[in-house]
């Protein structure tokens, strides 16, 4: 699986990594990806998403259930 959270969509962005002379070197900067079990009680089973930990903080702050409904909104099966 490529390394973008299922929830905001975040990807790896590309930068320059500078050296203390100054010259400047192509670099990919990560998301900070985690996978994370939840359990849905009204489907009475266990999903595994890979989030950054944002998307988690959203996920404590507004519940799985509103951010799995706009998930499937979009059309995304999980």
């Amino acid at each position: 699986m490529a390394r973008v959270c299922q929830v905001t969509g975040r990807k790896p962005v590309v930068g320059h990594k500078v050296s203390f002379s100054n010259k400047k070197a192509k670099r990919r900067f990560f998301p900070n990806l985690q996978t994370k079990r939840f359990f849905i009680a009204e489907e009475d089973r266990w999903i595994t998403l890979k989030l950054t930990t944002d998307a988690i903080r959203t996920i404590n702050k507004n519940g799985l259930n509103v951010v799995l409904s706009e998930l499937r909104e979009k059309g995304i099966k999980l």
